[in-house]
């Protein structure tokens, strides 16, 4: 795939998560929209207009080209028989978590209780399935995309559910590095479309983050866990003083 090509796709997918239209986007650039089909179809972008595209999903033109680098023929979201084997097999999970974030196979076997057996047989399962492609010296290329998402109602999503969340809000978040913040209101359309779009933004940005972070000793990063959720909802105890 050319690289024009790629960064078509790329912003098209960037698009997609922000749930900006074309015509959205034409608006926001002073364009028809029939002239910006017409650019997105013939690939026609200059360096100019590509950083307007990117202002309007307020991100720079650099995070977009690193984006589409990092993420060139990456899986966005596992199959059903992928996740549900990671569920299947907590070793094959961890050992999947580790490359998403970076580690190295002298890092895995050194911070758990995986040998170097097992370490190459769980990461050749990997490439088997098409997560990772291992190479010489037990050297692997991620296949993962780093903001690639749960499958709806799939097995790791049912896994998050019943085994993870629960557990990780049983906390007072008081500690060192930690934050929590809950905050309710009544929005109109237009303004909930404004709010996914700034929290899709925020997901893309904590990837690259730890993309660029995968770079660094592990004895300079820490595990972080960051939840954000919105859904309509309103506290049962209110909903049960209703007329």
């Amino acid at each position: 795939m050319s690289q024009i090509k790629h960064i078509t796709n790329t912003l098209k997918a960037l698009l997609k998560q922000h749930k900006i239209t074309y015509k959205e986007l034409a608006k926001q650039l002073d364009m028809s929209e029939a002239n910006v089909k017409r650019v997105f179809s013939t690939q026609t972008f200059t360096l100019e207009r590509l950083e307007q595209v990117c202002h309007v999903m307020n991100i720079n033109l650099s995070d977009l080209f690193l984006l589409a680098e990092k993420q060139q023929d990456q899986l966005t979201e596992l199959t059903e028989e992928q996740e549900q084997q990671l569920v299947d097999d907590l070793k094959l999970l961890l050992v999947a978590v580790c490359v998403r974030d970076g580690w190295s196979y002298a890092e895995i076997i050194e911070h758990y209780q995986i040998d170097r057996f097992e370490c190459t047989r769980l990461m050749a399962k990997l490439d088997k399935l098409k997560m990772i492609q291992l190479l010489p010296n037990n050297q692997y290329k991620l296949l993962i995309a780093q903001d690639f998402r749960w499958r709806k109602k799939g097995p790791l999503e049912r896994f998050m559910q019943q085994q993870v969340l629960t557990q990780f809000m049983q906390t007072n978040f008081e500690g060192e590095d930690c934050f929590r913040f809950y905050l309710r209101g009544s929005y109109s359309d237009a303004s909930i479309v404004t709010i996914q779009r700034k929290l899709n933004q925020v997901t893309k940005e904590v990837a690259l983050l730890n993309q660029e972070d995968a770079q660094l000793p592990l004895s300079q990063r820490k595990h972080i866990g960051l939840l954000m959720a919105m859904r309509p909802w309103e506290l049962p105890q209110f909903a049960k003083l209703r007329r």
